[in-house]
């Protein structure tokens, strides 16, 4: 867990429930590699919501990872989310990112969606490390949880910009969620 040094904000929340998250994607074979069908739904999922980076995100007690994962450029490489944005003067975007740098491991820990139009509206959440390496400024992500009840990751979606993205915006990432959802469980039962 990280704090704010100077305003002993808890940025990254503890996470009880990180090691049976990490044996459920390890049942599902999920977390460890990109896959062709997660960033077709990262693709969608930015198409519907208009964001320019969105992704399926999987996270362990450690890091992130970005098994499905759509940019503007339509790059997918590199390892670190920051080492990746810096290297490219800011934009560019990897596969990989710290449990500490994100909204993402709210989200799983909460259980619940969130949207944060303009970042900089919530001091808890303007002093993470994605503010000023990266440039975020506005975050919709909602929660992965299976037919277990364990919470796997997240889909999000990110912008440079300030987003409204409103009431219609929270329901769709929330459809989404429980559309890709019932996506992973066709694969678990041989469907897909």
């Amino acid at each position: 867990m990280t704090y704010d040094p100077t305003g002993h904000l808890l940025l990254t929340p503890i996470d009880q429930e990180a090691p049976a998250r990490v044996r459920r994607l390890r049942e599902l074979g999920l977390g460890e590699q990109p896959d062709p069908a997660f960033d077709e739904f990262a693709h969608r999922l930015a198409e519907v919501t208009g964001a320019p980076y969105s992704m399926v995100n999987f996270i362990d007690e450690n890091r992130q990872f970005f098994a499905g994962l759509h940019t503007p450029a339509g790059t997918h490489s590199g390892t670190d989310l920051g080492a990746t944005a810096a290297a490219a003067g800011g934009g560019g975007v990897g596969r990989f990112m710290a449990r500490d740098h994100g909204y993402c491991p709210h989200v799983v820990v909460r259980r619940k969606a969130l949207v944060l139009e303009d970042v900089c509206d919530y001091p808890r959440f303007a002093g993470n490390p994605v503010v000023d390496e990266i440039g975020i400024r506005s975050y919709m992500g909602a929660p992965l949880i299976d037919r277990t009840g364990t919470a796997l990751g997240t889909i999000c979606v990110v912008d440079t910009d300030v987003r409204p993205w409103g009431r219609a915006g929270l329901e769709t990432i929330k459809a989404m969620a429980a559309e890709l959802v019932e996506q992973i469980h066709r694969r678990e039962d041989g469907m897909i």
